[in-house]
């Protein structure tokens, strides 16, 4: 997981809904990336850093995660978090983005692109929380953990031991080659996340707002959404069956092309970048031409 070297600046923007941060990288029309539970915009790195030739290329982190600064009673579903990024782009003077999203991020996305079909230049969704297939049965143990209260132990013994992050137990499945995931990016997503207790608390709460009436409830509006939209699915997730990637290819009239990574898991895009990155290219290429 070797990429050319970022130039990363961390900002931060107010909203509404918090002091959102984000990484940007690049000029152009925007990409915006939205990266899911437990992770942050370091996800998004290697697109940032390979991608900014051609577009102002903005990871956002969301509500309960990375350095956003949130009230302690803000809502944090995937929902609320649809609406931090419109209010985020907003704050940033931003008409249209090339939206991308994995995960969480990617339901969110979906909500997005449901409520602001304007704002949207074009979608790209990976596997991902799809209808009213989530919380997917594979995280369920992880979800009743949080709710029982050891989130706070269970995030420390990821940190203090990697070994505990890469397990079969934790985020081990989510990675096609977990090993090959480095101490420091697991820093990266989970130091912030025991920064304070209200930060895990923030957490606790985006975990128990997994709610798939989220979801099902835009349905209507993805079968009228005319945006671009490339779907890419690794084939070996435990987590986001590939059928749910023809799911959205059926649902979404604006799909423009359905790709499966063989053998890719959750987080290919960190660890798939450079197909992935290739995907985004051509995508974002057929979508210029097509409005010229």
């Amino acid at each position: 997981m070797v990429g050319k070297k970022s130039s990363l600046i961390p900002r931060s923007v107010q909203t509404a809904s918090g002091r959102i941060s984000y990484m940007e990288q690049g000029t152009g029309p925007v990409a915006l990336f939205v990266h899911g539970v437990l992770l942050n915009g370091y996800l998004w790195r290697y697109q940032l850093a390979e991608l900014s030739d051609i577009r102002r290329c903005i990871a956002v982190d969301l509500l309960a995660h990375g350095d956003t600064e949130i009230a302690p009673d803000q809502d944090v579903s995937v929902t609320a978090n649809a609406r931090m990024l419109k209010e985020f782009i907003d704050a940033l003077n931003i008409d249209q983005v090339d939206l991308v999203g994995n995960d969480s991020g990617g339901g969110i996305a979906q909500i997005f692109a449901a409520l602001y079909p304007g704002r949207v230049r074009s979608l790209t969704l990976t596997d991902c929380d799809t209808h009213d297939n989530w919380p997917p049965e594979a995280f369920k143990p992880f979800l009743a953990m949080a709710a029982s209260g050891g989130l706070r132990g269970t995030l420390d013994a990821m940190l203090s031991d990697k070994s505990v992050y890469r397990s079969a137990q934790a985020l081990g499945p989510a990675y096609e080659h977990p090993e090959q995931l480095s101490d420091d990016s697991i820093e990266q997503y989970l130091s912030q996340l025991v920064r304070s207790e209200q930060r895990t608390r923030d957490l606790q709460r985006f975990l128990a707002a997994f709610d798939n009436k989220q979801t099902v409830a835009v349905e209507a509006q993805l079968k009228m959404l005319k945006a671009p939209t490339l779907i890419v699915w690794g084939t070996d997730d435990m987590y986001f069956d590939v059928k749910w990637s023809r799911w959205l290819a059926d649902t979404i009239p604006g799909t423009r092309r359905r790709v499966e990574f063989k053998g890719a898991r959750i987080f290919f895009p960190e660890e798939r970048w450079e197909e992935f990155n290739k995907e985004l290219r051509a995508h974002w290429q057929a979508v210029q031409e097509e409005a010229a």
